[in-house]
């Protein structure tokens, strides 16, 4: 039994990657930004990446030829649910983009979907219609919030699944079995060709020497840290390298400073740092696009292995891997 997939607001696949490696056939995936689908048509062999705009009145007509689908995952915009936007002025219809899901449930009759997005989204006054509509539709939903570090993934990052079920009631997902990664043994690449330089020098900001020297007088010298830009938890605007990394984003957000001799250094995480902080193997590629681009499909993106623990529970995918081999 194949477990076919239909991935809404796909970015560049990271729920298509941990649900294939659970077993489902990734069939086609969705989503606004052309270097997005591109990206996700790159990894995943026949699968098509459709460059779509979705709207209220979108359905499964817009993508002919699809067949019958088992699994739609879904990321609706999360922007505009999150404290991450400070105090800007919210955008409704960015927040009406999960009600989107509805209609390519309505016309594909999937017997699972599985809506991802920031926590923030319980607070939304469209989120408990949501989960009517969906329960209207035959549904049983499941809202679960997950930490991709209990997974062993290398990061801290909760995110809210609405997890539906046609024929029974969805269990919540068990997270007691994963080792827990941290960012000097999972996410840094010591040997890589990138090159620091020196912390103390006549551009760099203000700020961020004050983060630095935070870190400084709480490590002591010698020790690497990482520079955390954009927060505001209170943490000091750095971490240590012995716990998972703070929750990625669309910004270039991680500096890591090292010491040669007495002299600390610092360059930004890279890429492929930030893809191993995302839970993706090196298998995972993003061929097109910058630098910039690549942390932003990142940053957008949801954990693998977070999703393929996801699909094992709610479809029992250990028979249909047995059934596939």
């Amino acid at each position: 039994m194949k477990l076919r997939t239909l991935d809404l607001f796909c970015g560049g696949g990271g729920s298509a990657w941990g649900a294939q490696a659970a077993g489902a056939e990734i069939v086609c995936g969705i989503d606004a930004w052309d270097l997005a689908a591109q990206t996700f048509e790159a990894n995943f062999g026949s699968a098509r990446g459709v460059n779509l705009c979705l709207d209220e009145s979108s359905g499964s007509k817009l993508v002919p030829d699809l067949g019958p689908i088992d699994l739609i995952l879904a990321s609706p915009e999360c922007t505009n649910h999150t404290c991450a936007k400070g105090g800007r002025p919210r955008d409704e219809g960015s927040k009406m983009t999960a009600r989107y899901v509805l209609n390519f449930a309505k016309d594909l009759s999937p017997r699972w979907i599985v809506l991802e997005n920031v926590v923030h989204m319980r607070s939304w006054r469209g989120y408990d219609p949501l989960i009517c509509e969906l329960e209207d539709l035959g549904y049983n939903v499941l809202p679960q919030v997950l930490d991709a570090s209990n997974f062993g993934v290398p990061q801290k990052r909760r995110r809210l699944f609405l997890l539906c079920d046609r024929d029974k009631n969805p269990s919540p997902i068990v997270t007691s079995e994963y080792p827990v990664g941290t960012v000097e043994s999972d996410v840094i690449i010591w040997e890589g060709a990138w090159k620091s330089k020196p912390l103390y020098n006549e551009r760099r900001a203000q700020a961020t020497l004050e983060r630095a020297e935070r870190a400084i007088e709480m490590l002591g010298r010698g020790v690497p840290f990482l520079i955390v830009y954009y927060g505001s938890d209170g943490s000091g605007g750095w971490q240590p390298l012995d716990r998972p990394i703070r929750t990625l984003t669309t910004l270039d957000r991680f500096g890591l400073v090292t010491w040669e001799g007495d002299t600390p250094m610092l360059r930004m995480l890279q890429p492929p740092e930030l893809q191993k902080a995302m839970g993706f193997g090196e298998n995972y590629k993003m061929p097109f696009g910058s630098r910039r681009d690549h942390i932003k499909i990142l940053g957008n993106g949801v954990c693998p292995p977070v999703m393929n623990a996801i699909i094992r529970s709610l479809t029992g995918s250990e028979q249909l891997l047995k059934a596939a081999e």
